[in-house]
């Protein structure tokens, strides 16, 4: 039976980006990313690249509506990747619920930093 995949340094990095994310804190979260990070657009689609790409996307999400994401469960999955369930409250600027579900995110990792994050509805 194969030992199961200790995910406590994952586990710590990702408590944090979600606390800076939810903050608003993009330069908590650009460290700990690689500067090649490949980052999902939620909004339009496709993707961004870079930390210049995940600044710029963040900040034109974030003056449109405001997210919230909560992790509920964070998990290791395949691949040495993390899963984790998250969920997530859409308001617009006025604080209009558009959204409240749970979704995954599932992050790929590469010398200690996130290189790429997927979602999965």
């Amino acid at each position: 039976m194969p030992l199961a995949q200790d995910i406590s340094k994952e586990r710590d990095l990702l408590k944090l980006v979600y606390a800076a994310f939810n903050r608003r804190d993009i330069d908590a979260i650009l460290p700990r990313m690689k500067s090649d990070v490949h980052w999902p657009n939620g909004m339009e689609g496709g993707w961004v690249h870079g930390h210049e790409g995940v600044r710029a996307y963040w900040t034109r999400r974030w003056g449109l509506i405001d997210p919230q994401v909560e992790p509920v469960s964070i998990e290791a999955a395949d691949n040495g990747r993390v899963t984790v369930n998250v969920h997530q409250v859409v308001r617009d600027l006025a604080g209009t619920v558009l959204m409240d579900r749970t979704v995954q995110h599932v992050y790929s990792f590469s010398d200690g930093l996130i290189l790429g994050m997927e979602i999965r509805e």
